[in-house]
């Protein structure tokens, strides 16, 4: 699987921005991770940054772009593949980032900050908004989102990013994260579904 750029939306869910105390933006929120930041969901240890302060998760719907974007072309055109992800977020050190207005990158593109499942074929969004994914801490709900609930749609985004990045074959995007983000430790185990079915799980490493 070609992975060439990782674009990631912050907000996109209201009730996160709430939960966090954040205004829901006007326009999307874009940021980037680095392709060293990826890494796969598969029933093996997720070493992450020890003594960093918290580290959240935050569920996400994923999509994988199949060519290059042009204006007319809808999103069955341009995506080809979907997966779930986690944003993992230093928190505390990007509220110390954002108290600086410096950006976020220190606390988003460490090494396996960008988790993603095995990929699905893409069926449309009408089929993937028609049940929710979710996550499991062990063996809790802790999150549980639909695509419905964006705030800003696939389609938009799409078009954004295009626009004011450019959006071509093997770019992926994260779309947001819904409300219930929270930290992990050592040894928690974590498990994402979408209709129900398993899409990936690990355990964390702290290290």
């Amino acid at each position: 699987m070609e992975i060439k750029n990782i674009f990631c939306i912050g907000r996109n869910y209201p009730l996160h921005a709430k939960e966090l105390n954040n205004a829901v933006p006007s326009e999307p929120l874009i940021f980037s991770k680095p392709t060293h930041a990826l890494a796969e969901a598969n029933d093996h240890e997720m070493v992450l940054p020890k003594g960093c302060g918290e580290i959240h998760h935050e569920l996400e719907f994923v999509v994988h772009i199949s060519r290059s974007y042009e204006p007319g072309l809808t999103t069955d055109d341009l995506i080809d593949q979907i997966a779930l992800g986690i944003d993992f977020t230093l928190r505390d050190v990007q509220s110390q980032l954002k108290e600086k207005g410096y950006p976020w990158l220190l606390a988003k593109g460490f090494p396996n900050s960008a988790v993603l499942t095995p990929w699905l074929p893409f069926e449309g969004l009408e089929a993937f908004g028609s049940s929710d994914f979710t996550l499991e801490k062990n063996g809790r709900e802790v999150q549980r989102g639909n695509i419905k609930d964006m705030y800003f749609t696939v389609p938009s985004l799409l078009e954004y990013i295009a626009k004011h990045f450019g959006l071509g074959k093997g770019d992926i995007l994260f779309t947001g994260t819904p409300a219930g983000v929270g930290p992990v430790a050592e040894g928690d185990c974590l498990l994402m579904k979408w209709n129900q079915e398993i899409m990936g799980q690990f355990r964390v490493t702290l290290k």
